[in-house]
Formats: structure tokens, sequence, C-alpha cells
């Protein structure tokens, strides 16, 4: 059960754009196993936590793994083909700030994402709210993209602490 360090706020290799030349058979296997095992390990330890980027984990590679009450799905190279116009605020945080504060940012309500699968086989999927939301934000990791990148005043940060205070 290969669990990997998470990459922190700070780290350069969370501003590179990961790479989309992956070997399937034995790198994919390798990296998905180790999101999988990552992100499970997190949600027993943090209670929280719906996707993770390969990046995240020191992987310069286009991989996702999202593991939801609902989903369960490996994403290869996902790319975003389509976004709704209609957009909507959340409160963000991530594992690469230790789940210490949180963002504001806008996301699109529905986005369309073109991607492999394990078996290479290419998927063209819409994604809607929440989903949506978690979509985005991994694809920003693999883009070298943080949700502080997108806030769009110095309001729209706050400790999760008191996030947890006003919102809870």
């Amino acid at each position: 059960m290969p669990i990997k360090k998470i990459l922190l706020l700070g780290n350069p290799d969370l501003r590179k754009i990961a790479e989309d030349e992956v070997e399937f058979k034995h790198e994919v296997e390798e990296i998905s196993r180790d999101l999988k095992d990552t992100l499970h390990y997190l949600q027993h330890t943090r209670n929280t936590g719906r996707g993770l980027s390969a990046p995240q984990i020191g992987y310069n590679k286009r991989l996702i793994y999202i593991d939801t009450i609902d989903r369960k799905l490996l994403l290869i190279n996902p790319e975003i083909i389509w976004k709704s116009s209609e957009t909507f605020y959340i409160w963000d945080t991530c594992f690469s700030f230790d789940l210490a504060f949180m963002v504001k940012v806008k996301r699109h309500k529905v986005v369309q994402i073109k991607y492999q699968n394990h078996k290479r086989e290419i998927i063209i999927e819409k994604f809607s709210d929440n989903l949506a939301e978690l979509v985005q934000h991994e694809i920003d990791h693999l883009n070298g993209i943080l949700a502080l990148d997108l806030i769009e005043n110095k309001e729209d940060i706050m400790m999760t602490a008191e996030h947890n205070n006003q919102y809870s």
C-alpha cells in the first residue's frame, strides 16, 4: 500500500504542466495505484477529500483519481472540451494547502471532459455541479494552476477553522 507524500504549496513541481505521454501498461498501473492508496489514506485520516492528481504526489503526468460516494474514476490525459456559461462560486481547499485555508473560486456549472480510461478508450463525458467543480480543480493541477491562483479579491481567502465557524 504505497502512500505518497503530498507536495505542498511552494513546491515548484506543483507549477509544472504535466506531461501527457504515459506508458499504459506499467506507468498507469503504478500511478493509479499510488493515487488510490494515497487518497484513501487521506480520506481515512483527514476525513475529507474526493480527488487527487498525479502532480500532487510527485508524478508529472496527466492522471486524476476521483473517489466520491457516487463515483470512482481514473481520468488519463483529461481535457476540458466545453464549459457552460453558467458559473457558481464555491469555497475550496486542497491537500496541497494541507487543508489549512479555503479560497472562494468561480467554477463552471457543467463541463465536458475528454479523457482516456485504463483501457486507452477515449471517453467524452459531461460533469455537473460538485463533480464539475472537482474535475476542474484536479485538471487545474495538471496545468500548474492552484485554486489560490483563482481568487478574485483578498476577501476570498480564509483559514479553514474560521470557514467552519462561519458556515457549519
